[in-house]
């Protein structure tokens, strides 16, 4: 967003309004059937991806199945988005960058979140099974290695795909999108208040509605100028 400085304190019900002039209804309508499906009760985590397509896939997983956060760790291979793969999809779905395993769990604890790792061994809940009560960050490890001891040790709990076949593991991407379908259906399906709050969704509102508009320099500069 470009909310910052001064910009904090104005309004956002008012810039709201004043952005609104810039986009059409159609535009708009359609940002909040979107919203509608959105969710921080679920997020995802994923540590040093190295494939760029993967980590770009999980980002278009999230977005297709209304996961509003991604948290990348890129300690080791540095950043993996590849904007082609993602199709746009890193536009729509926040994602956020850390340096270390620590750094992404401590954040993610301090907003609630019980972390999850996903992997097929130990003595994993069956993804059927999961509880969806309770706000998760689901952790996904590197392609050939998975999640690292590091964060295995620091889970709250553990998840695995039920397989039959030989094959014990999937493509991180395709584990991603099987995981947030299942976990996201059963959410939607409980009593649980799912869906963003009132504030956060107007946070939304703004951004994409910012990310929408030409010139959006411009356009904050002129509603500055006027109102500040």
């Amino acid at each position: 967003m470009y909310l910052s400085g001064n910009f904090r304190k104005v309004d956002q019900h008012h810039l709201l309004n004043y952005l609104l002039d810039f986009i059409t209804e159609e535009r708009f309508q359609r940002f909040n059937d979107i919203l509608q499906h959105r969710t921080n009760h679920f997020t995802v985590a994923t540590e040093d991806i190295f494939q760029a397509h993967n980590a770009s896939a999980v980002v278009r997983s999230c977005d297709v199945f209304g996961i509003q956060q991604a948290h990348l760790i890129e300690e080791k291979f540095g950043k993996r988005l590849d904007k082609n793969i993602a199709m746009g999809a890193e536009k729509w779905v926040d994602t956020f960058r850390y340096q270390n395993n620590q750094d992404c769990i401590d954040a993610l604890r301090a907003q609630g979140y019980q972390i999850i790792a996903t992997t097929p061994h130990n003595d994993s809940c069956l993804l059927n099974d999961f509880d969806v009560t309770q706000k998760s960050a689901f952790f996904f490890g590197t392609e050939r290695k998975g999640l690292s001891e590091e964060v295995l040790q620091q889970a709250d709990g553990f998840l695995k795909i039920p397989m039959v076949g030989f094959t014990e593991s999937l493509n991180i991407s395709v584990s991603v999108a099987i995981i947030l379908h299942a976990v996201t259906q059963k959410l939607k399906n409980s009593n649980v208040a799912w869906q963003l709050s009132e504030a956060e969704l107007l946070t939304k509102q703004i951004d994409w509605a910012q990310k929408s508009i030409r010139s959006i320099e411009d356009v904050m500069q002129r509603y500055h100028e006027l109102y500040s």
